[in-house]
């Protein structure tokens, strides 16, 4: 009798730590990245790896594709292959892609970026102030911005050759979020 009435106490001690780590999880943001989608995507003015600096407020007006990577992440790599052929295909309706690296040396980036020809700007955010701003916790992570400088998709996957990729961009090109 004794066992049983401790079974049921370390099963209710159980349920009751569950239901507070539960609770705990469901009230802790899950990042900035998975929250911005909706709010204003945050300024940021970046070297690249190759070439001058870049401010986002300057697309303002254009969709942005904005892609979290690093020089020594396998599946960042072919994301940025995707983000190219994405790029080639519809920068002439106005898209933009940025891509930026969290790499902590720059001249892994650099030497990536010589090495990884790209159609669109890599640029270094080696003190993570953006990657920070957006809340990115895994790479690659691609964020899509509309005309308005909105927030509109986040992936934190290597999925950029998915065909939701390909709406989600014609939505923004299509401006059907009332953009500015």
């Amino acid at each position: 009798m004794r066992l049983k009435y401790r079974a049921i106490r370390i099963c209710g001690l159980a349920l009751c730590v569950l239901g507070v780590t539960t609770g705990l999880r469901a009230a802790m943001p899950t990042g900035a990245a998975s929250g911005s989608v909706g709010h204003a995507a945050p300024d940021f003015a970046l070297p690249a790896a190759l070439g001058n600096n870049v401010r986002l407020s300057e697309y303002r007006g254009q969709p942005v594709i904005l892609s979290f990577w690093s020089s020594r992440c396998g599946l960042c790599a072919r994301q940025l292959v995707a983000l190219d052929r994405y790029y080639g295909t519809y920068r002439s309706s106005g898209l933009i892609v940025l891509a930026v690296s969290v790499d902590d040396d720059a001249q892994h980036a650099q030497d990536y970026a010589r090495a990884h020809v790209t159609a669109f700007p890599l640029l270094l955010d080696q003190a993570k102030t953006v990657s920070r701003a957006y809340g990115i916790g895994r790479l690659p992570t691609t964020v899509l911005i509309d005309r308005g400088g909105v927030v509109r998709f986040l992936h934190s996957d290597d999925g950029a050759g998915d065909e939701s990729y390909v709406a989600q961009i014609r939505a923004l090109l299509d401006d059907k979020f009332g953009g500015l």
